[in-house]
């Protein structure tokens, strides 16, 4: 986190069909190597040593990853608010705008498809439900990275995604609520195909090549203005427990004062959002989505688990 707060950048490349995504090469203060050449930056990259710059809309992906800490699930990649200055950048990047930067995990595993390549593995949603059914085999045909991937990893993703709304994963084409005409699952005309669900399929379902059997959480941004009313249920669907830890943060009641002081640590959010008061609207959100979460877990006699059962 101190290399994406404060590392110099010392290069940068466009992220293929990723328009407004940058990834740069980092270098910690002090170290005078100078500018990085491509090859370079290929080196500093697979060493850890970059990152993705996102849109200032993606600022939220920040506070998610501190939501993914104080849960302990630890499956988000770290993220920072940062406003750049560097010489290589465009100038939209340098205007004085906080935009968020991304950890870049050197060993994501991604498909080799090129028009399936946001994943780790090719999974339908009927393939998903499948899986999900208790002592329930590996579907048959249903080979590759995703074999896997441990069953709890499923039931904290859904967790998180439900408490940020974050629809793109299990649910882009926004089967689970009515959604705006201005929504992209309805411009791309995707919501038609809530009528067939042979053709959903999951997105972002990714791994490290060095943890095959967790799931990484990418472009977590969310919804944080999703209406409650909205609140997309199907994200928990075929779930049936949730892993214990997070489940008793939720329960503490002390799930916005743990993300206020671990929010703190990002001075440049901090206080582009005025502090505790002006991060207090985003978090009492997720409070509310919480509650509304263990009141869901409660009605439908749910378990919780201390490991990942598979």
């Amino acid at each position: 986190m101190r290399l994406l707060a404060g590392g110099q950048v010392v290069s940068k490349t466009r992220v293929p069909a990723h328009g407004q995504v940058l990834r740069v090469g980092l270098r910690a203060l002090g170290d005078a190597k100078g500018d990085a050449s491509p090859a370079t930056l290929e080196g500093d990259c697979w060493d850890g040593h970059c990152g993705l710059i996102k849109r200032p809309g993606d600022l939220y992906e920040v506070l998610a990853f501190h939501l993914d800490r104080v849960l302990g699930l630890n499956r988000s990649l770290p993220a920072v608010a940062r406003r750049f200055t560097s010489h290589l950048l465009p100038y939209s990047y340098t205007d004085g705008s906080l935009r968020p930067i991304i950890w870049w995990a050197p060993d994501l595993r991604h498909l080799e498809d090129a028009n399936n390549d946001q994943n780790s593995c090719a999974l339908g949603w009927l393939q998903y439900q499948e899986m999900l059914q208790p002592h329930r085999p590996t579907p048959a045909g249903w080979d590759g990275p995703c074999s896997s991937i441990a069953r709890g990893e499923w039931s904290r993703l859904a967790l998180f995604d439900f408490l940020l709304q974050v629809h793109d994963r299990l649910d882009r084409y926004c089967c689970g609520f009515q959604p705006d005409p201005s929504e992209p699952c309805m411009e791309e005309m995707l919501h038609e195909k809530c009528q067939n669900p042979a053709e959903l399929v999951l997105v972002h379902i990714l791994v490290r090549r060095s943890a095959p059997s967790r799931l990484v959480f990418i472009d977590n941004a969310g919804r944080p203005q999703h209406p409650e009313e909205k609140l997309n249920f199907r994200l928990l669907q075929g779930i049936d427990s949730f892993p214990a830890v997070a489940v008793a943060t939720l329960q503490s009641g002390r799930l916005q004062s743990l993300l206020l002081e671990s929010l703190r640590v990002d001075r440049e959010l901090w206080e582009s959002h005025g502090g505790a008061k002006g991060l207090r609207p985003l978090l009492w959100t997720i409070d509310r989505r919480a509650r509304i979460l263990l009141r869901y877990i409660q009605e439908c006699n749910l378990t919780v688990f201390e490991d990942s059962p598979r």
